[in-house]
């Protein structure tokens, strides 16, 4: 896989490239900010992108959420020091896949990583509980989340959430205006769910969400 590290520590930076580097990770390209990520992801055309949230000029998120609407895609993973819940929930909203602190351990890092291109989430110990707990609480997400994302293998939590307002009844437009994202991304994870399914159709999905309890508000 090709990543693309964006950080605003030059040293961390660095020694990001070389571990991923010697683990046989293609890097790239390196940014030092949002903006200059934004240009490096249209530029070179990573599947991954490891961000950090606090950076001068546009922060990861943001930067997450303008990369998203222009490379569906790519696959956004925030690598960052805050634990902060309002950060990790908005990550989510923004579009990124996965949430990794760093302060992991080197080996738990890459295990995590390594799922990524698998379809699973990447996310450190301990958070993927209050993902799934905020999304169970939110207005128009189902509070059978939690079984669902059991038994639903594969899916990202982005992808149960798409899955659970499509099964509600709401159109494209109206899922992409709940989550932030436009019509367009809301209909590539559509794409997505119904490949890894293996289901044929919108039809199928949404009965196969409503069999799973998605559709219950």
């Amino acid at each position: 896989m090709k990543v693309l590290l964006v950080d605003d520590h030059p040293l961390f930076l660095d020694g990001l490239k070389t571990l991923l580097t010697t683990r046989g990770i293609d890097v790239v390209g390196t940014a030092s900010d949002g903006l200059e990520a934004l240009e490096k992801a249209r530029a070179l055309l990573p599947d991954v992108i490891l961000m950090d949230i606090q950076m001068p000029r546009l922060n990861g998120l943001a930067a997450t959420r303008l990369i998203k609407t222009k490379q569906p895609k790519v696959k956004i993973v925030m690598l960052t020091m805050s634990e902060n819940d309002e950060h990790l929930f908005e990550a989510i909203k923004s579009g990124a896949c996965g949430y990794l602190l760093k302060a992991e351990e080197t080996d738990k890092f890459f295990e995590l990583l390594s799922g990524l291109m698998r379809g699973e989430a990447p996310l450190s110990p301990g958070l993927a509980n209050r993902v799934l707990k905020e999304f169970a609480h939110q207005g128009g997400i189902s509070g059978s989340v939690e079984r669902a994302v059991e038994k639903v293998e594969g899916l990202t939590p982005r992808q149960v959430e798409v899955l659970t307002l499509v099964s509600q009844g709401l159109a494209y437009k109206e899922v992409g205006a709940k989550l932030f994202l436009s019509e367009r991304t809301i209909k590539y994870h559509m794409g997505e769910i119904i490949e890894r399914l293996h289901l044929e159709n919108r039809r199928q999905v949404i009965e196969y969400a409503r069999r799973m309890n998605l559709d219950k508000k």
